[in-house]
């Protein structure tokens, strides 16, 4: 008896207990199962359990299985990983502990390893499966090729699989694809484009497991056995607003290169939540088994989608996540990410229906606790004068809980001033014992509430799907397409803002809270501040704007969101009061990356700047061409110059590149910059001059061990750094201290011993050169971050 023939009587014997849905009217007969990245932590975790319980469910059908684990690595090294990942798969509690024991090593029997890195490992596999199927004499159903790998092999493996692997006619072919699929619009078309060039797109299941969650795929069966209570009410006269939220409390420590490249918005919100949201919004289909019409139905909500536009998104990042990257990319300590880890998107439905219905969708890292769910909140016309406990005066909401949380498990949950859901077949249950947990707003004994019957892992209940043949839960080319044209936009417009820094956890307290104002979003608290001497260290309970002394000089101290806000409200203050005065204002500003997150702040929120009658001078700048990107005006001009409205002619950068050579000092470059501050400024006096401060102590470019006092009363100087470029040139102490504000900028947890080390010290020109920055006539004023300025 062959080893087939022989698992396929152990299967009929053991029995299964996974259902049958959509299996009927596929051809039985051998399937081939490849888990191409076979022993990767997804495999691992959640895609090797999926196929063992497809196995047990399906081969008492009359089907036979052969499972592959593949992957780059040589088979003498990965074979012995693979197994070790078989064996931990599990039965279902319904399966005795014998037959579970029969399954599992008919499981591992059928399966095996196999290298497949080149177009020759995918041809041997080829003529193993038909030598299988020859010596078995078996009929072949499908192949069922699972991609567990990253995005940027997708193309050449789906060639591989078209040109070697494609079984023959009246057999079907199942290419399963991980998000992320794409990067923007262009980049999913292009991906789009490549893979169609080698795959139908009938064969292809972009897999969302967040489709395969059971309280997910439940919405449209749940709006369709109700729609005599939901017709009435599901619309924009009756509903106050959506909510898809996805709360999680881990942060992205380890999985940095990914995140920091795709960020919270591309991770969760373009995929799962608008999934959600199609299934909230969309017409219901007149068969909800029908992949086509649902597909179709899902994309005439994208395509009904109001713009979205920076106005439309609030954007944060958990405080330890520069750190992070820091580490895990090898970046310098000034290097800033402007990934965001939270994000608040409001959108609007151009449709009669739902014109006006606010729709939130909202995700985020290092959050108060982990829960995600959909709530459809009702308006309520009822006023409770005295009984406020009066179930009618209670807000009326649905609630698809997707999980954890207070209440730990899946389920619906509609309040008893709406109505009783209805209950159809045998999946899903009335839950009438509760315990005593609050869901959004309402104890649980205010909700009628439905959970699975048994409850059962995304992936699986979608891998049973990809089997089925059945793909109303993946995402289609078009739809991925539509919902890309979507947000790609927005992201756009976010490209170079700067999301609000939080704590992380409870100590982010009320400044992720969200204000909606007619079409737009914004944060609820615009100053958030931090009390030092609270007990445990810094609380976003008690955020405040702090003002004090450091170096007996002003400072200005808040988290460094608010502290750029306030920094950029005094320097258009100090701009409108120099024109008041005078006509013009001259702002000096140095380079570095300190000074970016300011640029961004005065192009996207001052409008009023007087642009027209400022002059821009540069504190430093280094000796390289400038249009090369290490050049301090190069990178002014990018993130400031170009998106205000300032006369060219009031644009002076310094020649640093004179003779076609640079910073050679018989060109006289820091000469002729002199001459030109002393024809254009009143006394060579700046009105404001912005500084940084360096780990070293420098600042400008003006270096410890720079013979800083032998410049004599030269405004402008050549100067030497100790890393690349070496080469500066730099306003001199004479210059900055003649400007009636001096602004020093200190931002970063990496600036923190350095902040501590002078508060402490004396002037010290040759150690520390910022020390002798000291207006002559004019105010210094630090703006120091938090952490700077408490570690």
């Amino acid at each position: 008896m062959s080893l087939a023939v022989s698992l396929l009587l152990v299967a009929l014997c053991a029995g299964g207990g996974y259902g049958e849905e959509g299996t009927q009217a596929q051809k039985a007969g051998h399937v081939s199962v490849v888990v191409v990245g076979g022993t990767g932590d997804l495999a691992r975790k959640y895609l090797w359990q999926g196929f063992f319980q497809l196995y047990v469910s399906q081969v008492s059908g009359g089907n036979t299985f052969s499972f592959y684990g593949g992957g780059l690595s040589p088979s003498e090294q990965a074979t012995p990983v693979l197994f070790e990942i078989l064996k931990a798969v599990t039965c279902s509690k319904d399966v005795s502990e014998d037959r579970c024991a029969i399954l599992k090593d008919q499981f591992l029997r059928l399966s095996q390893y196999r290298q497949l890195k080149t177009l020759e490992d995918y041809q041997e596999l080829a003529r193993h499966i038909e030598q299988q199927l020859q010596q078995e004499g078996m009929t072949e159903a499908g192949r069922l090729f699972y991609l567990s790998v990253p995005a940027f092999a997708y193309a050449g493996v789906a060639e591989k699989i078209n040109s070697s692997c494609r079984p023959a006619g009246g057999t079907w072919l199942r290419v399963v694809l991980e998000k992320p699929f794409g990067h923007d619009y262009r980049s999913a078309q292009v991906l789009a484009t490549e893979l169609l060039g080698a795959l139908k797109d009938e064969e292809m299941y972009r897999i969302d497991h967040y489709l395969g969650k059971q309280v997910v795929s439940k919405i449209l069966p749940f709006r369709i056995e109700n729609r005599k209570f939901l017709e009435p009410i599901w619309n924009r006269h009756h509903i106050e607003r959506i909510e898809i939220v996805l709360k999680e409390t881990l942060d992205v420590k380890g999985r940095i290169s990914f995140y920091d490249e795709y960020g919270v918005i591309r991770d969760v919100l373009q995929n799962h939540l608008t999934e959600v949201m199609t299934l909230l919004t969309m017409k219901l289909p007149a068969n909800v088994s029908n992949s086509g019409e649902v597909l179709r139905n899902k994309r005439e909500v994208l395509s009904s989608m109001l713009p979205l536009g920076k106005n439309q998104a609030v954007v944060g990042q958990y405080q330890n996540y520069k750190t992070e990257v820091q580490q895990e990319l090898n970046k310098t300590k000034e290097h800033v990410s402007l990934t965001s880890t939270f994000a608040a998107v409001l959108a609007h439905i151009k449709d009669a229906q739902y014109e006006g219905v606010p729709v939130l969708l909202i995700s985020g890292k290092m959050l108060d606790e982990r829960v995600g769910y959909a709530r459809v909140l009702f308006k309520n016309d009822v006023f409770c004068l005295q009984s406020q406990n009066n179930v009618h005066c209670k807000p009326k909401q649905i609630v698809f809980y997707f999980g954890h949380g207070s209440l730990k498990y899946p389920a619906v949950l509609v309040s008893k001033n709406l109505f009783k859901p209805a209950l159809k077949g045998g999946e899903w249950k009335e839950v009438t014992e509760h315990k005593d947990v609050d869901v959004l707003g309402l104890h649980i004994s205010d909700y009628f509430v439905q959970t699975p019957t048994t409850e059962r892992e995304a992936y699986a209940e979608l891998i049973h799907h990809i089997f089925a043949g059945q793909k109303n839960n993946f995402v289609s080319t078009e739809n991925l397409l539509a919902s890309w044209e979507v947000w790609t936009p927005l992201l756009s417009a976010l490209r170079a803002s700067f999301p609000r820094i939080y704590p992380g956890g409870a100590d982010n307290g009320d400044m992720l809270d969200i204000h909606l104002r007619g079409k737009e979003i914004r944060f609820n608290s615009e100053a958030v501040i931090i009390s030092p001497d609270q007990a445990g260290g810094p609380s976003a309970s008690s955020f405040q704007v702090m003002q004090g002394k450091f170096r007996s000089a002003e400072m200005v101290s808040a988290w460094s969101e608010e502290l750029v806000e306030r920094l950029a409200v005094d320097m258009q203050e100090a701009a409108e009061a120099a024109v008041r005065e005078g006509g013009v204002f001259h702002l000096a500003l140095s380079g570095g990356s300190t000074p970016l997150a300011l640029f961004h702040r005065l192009v996207l929120h001052h409008f009023s700047f007087p642009w027209r009658d400022t002059h821009v001078w540069m504190v430093d700048e280094r000796c390289v061409p400038l249009t090369e990107a290490d050049s301090n005006f190069h990178s002014m001009h990018e993130h400031l110059l170009q998106h205000v409205r300032i006369p060219y002619y009031n644009i002076h950068p310094m020649p640093v590149q004179l003779n076609q050579r640079l910073c050679v000092e018989e060109d006289g470059g820091a000469q002729l910059y002199e001459k030109e501050i002393n024809k254009l400024v009143n006394v060579s006096s700046f009105h404001f001059v912005l500084l940084g401060v360096g780990y070293d102590g420098h600042t400008a470019s003006l270096f410890p061990g720079g013979k800083l006092n032998e410049t004599g009363g030269s405004l402008v100087a050549l100067t030497e750094s100790p890393i690349k470029p070496h080469q500066r040139m730099s306003l001199t102490f004479s210059a900055i201290n003649r400007a009636r504000t001096v602004a020093l900028l200190v931002m970063g947890k990496g600036k923190h011993e350095l902040v501590t080390q002078l508060s402490r010290v004396k002037d010290n020109l040759e150690k520390y050169p910022v020390t002798w920055v000291k207006p002559d006539n004019g105010r210094l004023v630090w703006y120091i971050d938090y952490d700077a300025l408490l570690g």
